[in-house]
């Protein structure tokens, strides 16, 4: 059924109402209310006791609201803008009853020496009015917990708000008030800010709420809080004396209903011991896992400052004007095995020393320091997997850093496709649902292929769960095409998704269904579907639904895997029949116009992998197929003009999304409306921080898509799902016409490289990584990976840039420097495309690959290498652009006789040497 748009708002609420009690079901969260997750919360007698009144403060850049009865946060609201609040004060009332965390509350496992079990104590567990301390100096409410702790706690818990160096600071103070020595096996410091997205507009949301992302890096750490809309200001919790960020534990017990809306609280873990030996005891930690002991009468301070920042982008710059240790890493904390990366750190304290665990993972070398006193060093990845960078400094400060080490690129990608196109390989006898011969969902744990799932679309080849699969292996062949694997896919096209998955016949041809599998056990023979599945909890699918040709979200695989088979035969000789490309071509700007006909009502919205459409429309125009590119971009044009009507055009099949963005800020950027872009970019840097921890650098916010697309369902902050790439899209798009923002290639080349990053080295790509302590692993299965590819393979680049503090860097590739020639060897998988930013010049590729680049910084000619011609490759076919406009540039062109075509230049490759190109400007 086609809904109007008038009846969206009416939708969302609904959609959501469902959604959200079938997830917290499926999950095994309760409950509590099915009209309204929040009645139940109400109607309990408020024990928070708000009755009693609040307390306000001047904080410094603070207005701090205090609950009387608890001196926990009712209001953390800056002082520079109006009607905004970091903590969730809105909902102060239905979340005042016990066992919801509150900003000032603290968690302890605890147990005195010689003692095996540990004792949970909370002051969020059962409230009771606090008892004040007199403040002292610069103390604004101080306060003895014990009123709201059991009473067998052997400690003594103050907890002091006070304001030292102009800043808002949270305290601790724990005493040892027995005989016997106490272990603090657990110290937490729940994060509550306002995150809770329920019952808001997509407008109020983005002006009421946050997101937070946590640098798990020991001493050094501190958590960043960002607005959704990406305005000022930001918020940074950092230690304040040693009180490190050991660890980041989801605070599940707190009962404020979680779903599509709302992620959960978490915690800021000072020691972890005690949850590293039960209930993290199957998960390799990002720190070693730590306690501490009082002694009989000894007393220990741990504190946390709040500091009032600008954007994202500012964080940094408000570390160091804090006096608090930055890092910086080239080309980020994914590093292939082949790539000589580079770390800056700024702090004012020497290093005293650097540990590598697991010992020689890393290979780590001083280089001396940069002009304003950053230290410089050489990093490689050695050994596969995980490693993490201990720095002790010389004032004892411990900061952690996390990398994650990966083949070299191109290796990563074949592996990636073999393993697509054997293990996954999906080719018998499948009478019923006709998905033969396929790449389909596959079960790491279980080695073993999904046939059958009460998740329709996961073993329906269609939807992001299903068709991740094979959209991946497609989009393999567009990096690192090679014959056997693209027979095969060629196969699955001609017979599979061009005929079963999208229609090749009658008045909706070029519709995309939902699923190629579906329930129906009383229409089917028995024994059709597996007995050990409960088809009953996701309602699986019935053959009407699984044919559904509205959810315009399926249109963009099918178009990428047309336009893929037009790419491999236009510029390849012998891997697709070449004189085919003009209908792949055509097919795929007709499953765009499909989506817009037959799917309008999603397709109002930004479409993940949407980028697809608008590279589809430069290749009709640059092949003179001029009406089908006008109906395209009329269509497209449409959509734009749409988004350009809203305030923040990011909308969706869910209440909040993240992957939208990307086709909005593409379109928005290729129609000139430059308001909406930028509107768009800000939004996603504000889920897609900068951090220096491989899983959360880059790694743009998703939550729920475990329920849909992963093997482990659950509300849970995901490591590199698919948003992580498709975000990259627009803020790699955006440094190209910006390249003096180094944050953005930061950004995205953080998303682009945590794309990969959890591919094993056996190939298999798993949904995402799971965040939880006590997880931190791959999913089990394949799922929506496909999606998150797609945006790998189209926005692979190198980069060549001269930072104003730390020299000429390379980003997908290995630089030197001879006198006036900066020399790059590109490492990316694809050596398809390079980005030199003092040029403001991109160098793509559609055929062809680039050995390395020499460019001269005194007359800006560049000197390229192409690849020798193979089998499949006779010709190079090269594209320049020009999206920076950068001072004293001119026109870059090509210096020779490359044959002009299709907007760009032919080369012929020689077969027993490189092929040299000469562009100057």
């Amino acid at each position: 059924m086609i809904i109007e748009p008038k009846k969206k708002r009416v939708l969302s609420i609904i959609t959501f109402k469902a959604i959200f009690c079938c997830i917290l079901t499926f999950i095994n969260i309760e409950v509590i209310q099915a009209q309204s997750p929040w009645i139940a919360l109400g109607k309990k007698p408020s024990t928070l006791g708000l009755e009693n009144g609040f307390s306000t403060y001047n904080a410094g850049a603070f207005n701090l609201k205090l609950v009387k009865s608890s001196q926990t946060v009712a209001g953390l609201q800056p002082k520079m803008v109006k009607d905004f609040d970091f903590v969730p004060s809105d909902s102060l009332k239905v979340r005042s009853s016990d066992g919801l965390y509150h900003l000032g509350d603290i968690n302890l496992k605890l147990r005195n020496v010689g003692e095996e079990a540990w004792k949970n104590y909370s002051t969020a567990a059962k409230r009771s009015p606090i008892k004040n301390i007199v403040p002292g100096k610069n103390v604004l409410a101080a306060a003895d917990l014990a009123a709201t702790l059991p009473a067998d706690i052997p400690l003594q818990v103050k907890r002091i708000w006070e304001m030292l160096n102009g800043k808002l600071v949270l305290r601790f103070e724990l005493k040892n008030k027995t005989d016997k020595n106490v272990e603090i096996g657990a110290l937490g410091i729940p994060m509550i800010f306002d995150n809770i997205l329920e019952g808001r507009t997509l407008e109020q949301t983005h002006a009421k709420n946050v997101f937070y992302d946590p640098y798990i890096g020991k001493d050094a750490g501190y958590l960043q809080v960002t607005r959704l809309s990406g305005h000022a200001p930001s918020l940074l919790v950092a230690p304040l004396g040693h009180t490190p960020f050991e660890a980041y534990n989801p605070l599940n017990d707190d009962r404020t209903p979680r779903g599509i809306a709302f992620e959960g609280f978490y915690e800021w873990m000072v020691y972890s011991k005690a949850y590293a030996e039960n209930e993290w005891k199957n998960a390799e930690q990002w720190n070693t896992a730590t306690s501490t002991f009082l002694k009989p009468g000894e007393s220990r301070s741990y504190a946390l400052q709040f500091i009032l920042s600008g954007t994202a982008k500012d964080i940094e710059s408000k570390l160091i004007e804090n006096k608090r240790p930055v890092a910086i890493s080239v080309p980020g904390y994914v590093l292939p095995k082949d790539v000589e990366g580079k770390l800056f750190i700024n702090y004012s304290k020497k290093v005293k020393t650097i540990q590598v665990q697991p010992e020689n993972a890393l290979t780590i070398v001083a280089s001396g320091t940069t002009k304003n006193g950053w230290k410089s060093y050489a990093v490689k990845g050695n050994t596969w997997g995980r490693a993490r960078l201990s720095i002790t400094y010389e004032d004892g400060l411990e900061q952690s850093i996390n990398y994650k080490i990966i083949q070299p690129e191109s290796e990563v990608i074949a592996s990636y496709g073999n393993f697509l196109t054997t293990k996954q390989w999906f080719n018998q006898a499948d009478p019923v649902f006709n998905r033969s011969p396929s790449a389909i969902t596959y079960d790491n744990e279980k080695q073993q292929q999904v046939i059958q799932d009460n998740r329709a679309w996961i073993a329906g080849l269609s939807d992001e769960g299903g068709a991740g699969s094979w959209l991946g292996a497609i989009m393999k062949q567009f990096v690192q095409p090679k014959k056997e694997e693209v027979d095969k896919l060629k196969q699955f096209v001609d017979s599979v998704m061009f005929g079963r998955i999208q229609l090749k016949n009658g008045p909706q041809k070029y519709g995309v269904k939902k699923s190629l599998f579906y329930y129906a056990p009383d229409s089917l023979p028995k024994g059709t579907y597996d007995a050990n599945i409960n088809f009953k909890i996701w309602s699986a699918w019935p053959k009407k639904e699984a044919d559904n040709l509205g959810r315009s979200y399926n249109y963009p695989h099918v178009a990428a895997a047309h336009w893929v088979m037009y790419r491999l035969a236009r510029n390849y000789k012998g891997l697709v029949d070449e004189q085919s490309w003009k209908q792949h071509l055509i097919d795929a700007a007709e499953t765009g116009m499909a989506m817009v006909n037959i799917a309008p009502y999603y397709a109002q919205f930004g479409q993940m992998e949407g980028t697809v459409f608008y590279l589809i429309l430069n290749d009709l125009k640059n092949e003179g197929l001029t009406d089908e590119a006008t109906r395209l971009e009329n269509e497209m044009k449409k959509r734009a003009n749409h988004w350009r009507s809203l305030q923040y055009p990011f909308g969706s099949e869910m209440p909040w999304d993240s992957t939208g963005q990307e086709e909005v800020y593409v379109w928005s950027n290729y129609f000139g409306y430059q308001d909406k872009a930028n509107v768009t970019l800000d939004a996603i840097l504000a889920y897609m921080p900068v951090v220096p921890h491989w899983a959360y650098n880059g790694n743009a916010r998703r939550y729920w898509d475990f329920l849909y697309g992963g093997k482990l369902s659950r509300i849970e902050r995901m490591i590199h799902h698919y948003g992580s790439a498709l975000n990259a899209i627009p803020v790699l798009m955006d440094y190209r016409k910006n390249p003096g923002d180094f944050y953005l290639l930061s950004a995205g080349y953080g998303g682009l490289l945590g794309s990969i990053s959890n591919i094993t080295q056996e190939g298999f790509a798993p949904a995402a990584f799971h965040a939880y302590p006590s997880t931190l692993k791959n999913d089990g299965i394949t799922g929506d990976y496909g999606s998150g590819f797609f945006g790998y393979a189209v926005n692979t680049s190198s980069y060549i840039l001269q930072h104003p503090e730390f020299g000429w860097l390379a980003f997908g590739g290995n630089l030197n420097k001879k006198g006036n020639i900066i020399n790059v060897k590109l490492t990316t998988a694809a050596k398809s495309s390079v980005y030199i930013a003092p040029a403001g010049l991109w160098i793509s590729l559609d055929a062809g690959t680039i050995d390395e680049v020499d460019y001269n910084t005194v007359n800006g000619e560049i000197r390229l290498k192409l690849s020798k011609a193979d089998d499949y490759t006779p010709h190079a076919m090269l594209r320049l652009a020009q999206p920076a406009k950068v001072n004293g540039i001119g026109v870059y062109s090509i210096k020779g006789n490359g044959m002009k075509k299709r907007g760009g230049y032919e080369f012929l490759l020689a077969k027993d040497h490189t092929t040299e190109i000469i562009l100057q400007r």
